[in-house]
């Protein structure tokens, strides 16, 4: 019997993942225990493999409530979760500092209620600390099998070819990931160089905010006022980076694209990116299981090259 989409693996270093991930900041901010233990159980009972977390998603009880969900089954998943986002950061403390490294680790090994972090990831570039030092601590971490595979976030292509160069010259672990914003609508990844970058250093790539906040799952149209309790939303001003008219309009087109071949602007969108040879795993948040069965069921749509090419033209525009 053939596997779903999602269970069909793909790798994070030697780490087998699900070509759809679960995306955890929605837990301890959305969610109580008891919704993320269902959002978890639904997300293993569907092939997702790759659960990605971060020490400041739910103002630090993402972790701990996903530790307390994955009781009994923690050796099903590929665990990631990340540090250094200045916001979690005490004034004056670098993110990528030996010594906040070590503390966040043991923070984080304590709530996940786990021995290892499978995935851990540099959650923001720290130009304060040279990259040789971080990777330096990373690699102990490695070597005394807390981590067993690292990661980077919203990395520049310049920061991954450093990152790389520091990794080989001084023989130390390197990032086997760069996860950075990338979608149909955003296209940054591309015109900066760091797709080619992840190329160039053998860096496999996870996009976040696939979906644009679910501005690519149709629920917002022009002309119309927010879903309430949306997350665009709840956002007020900070949602002014996701949704303007402009972009309703290259979504009504997509949408109008996707429809024409028989398929959603959700599966579009997650397809577009699952078959993007770079990509090693979407992650995608989600608040009810009903939301894990769209995201998994929505990477069966293989794009032909022409369709590739009318997608790039409908969004040329932005």
């Amino acid at each position: 019997m053939a596997q779903p989409e999602t269970a069909q693996l793909r790798r994070i270093g030697p780490l087998e993942v699900s070509a759809v991930g679960l995306g955890c900041n929605n837990f301890g901010m959305k969610l109580d225990q008891a919704q993320t233990t269902e959002v978890v159980s639904a997300a293993i009972d569907a092939g997702i493999t790759y659960f990605d977390n971060a020490d400041i998603y739910g103002a630090g009880q993402s972790e701990v409530f996903l530790g307390e969900a994955l009781k009994g089954r923690r050796d099903q998943i590929v665990l990631a979760t990340k540090f250094g986002h200045p916001t979690s950061l005490p004034e004056g403390t670098p993110g990528g500092s030996p010594d906040w490294i070590r503390k966040k680790i043991e923070e984080s090994l304590t709530a996940l209620q786990t021995d290892r972090i499978d995935h851990y990831q540099l959650h923001m570039p720290d130009t304060d600390t040279p990259i040789a030092e971080t990777l330096g601590v990373l690699d102990e971490l490695v070597r005394e099998g807390k981590v067993l595979e690292l990661g980077c976030s919203n990395f520049s292509a310049a920061q991954l070819q450093e990152a790389a160069t520091a990794s080989s010259d001084l023989g130390l672990a390197r990032f086997v990931t760069c996860q950075n914003h990338y979608s149909l609508l955003t296209r940054n990844p591309e015109t900066e160089g760091v797709l080619d970058a992840c190329n160039d250093t053998n860096v496999g790539f996870v996009p976040f905010f696939p979906l644009e906040s679910g501005l690519l799952t149709g629920k917002y149209t022009k002309g119309q006022e927010l879903p309430e309790n949306s997350r665009l939303k709840n956002w007020g001003k900070r949602a002014e980076a996701f949704i303007d008219d402009d972009r309703l309009d290259v979504v009504a087109d997509l949408t109008a694209f996707a429809a024409d071949h028989g398929h959603t602007i959700l599966e579009l969108a997650m397809s577009w990116l699952a078959h993007n040879p770079r990509v090693t795993t979407v992650i995608a948040g989600a608040t009810t299981p009903e939301q894990i069965s769209s995201n998994v069921g929505a990477i069966g749509w293989v794009l032909s090259s022409d369709d590739r090419a009318e997608v790039d033209r409908i969004c040329a525009v932005l």
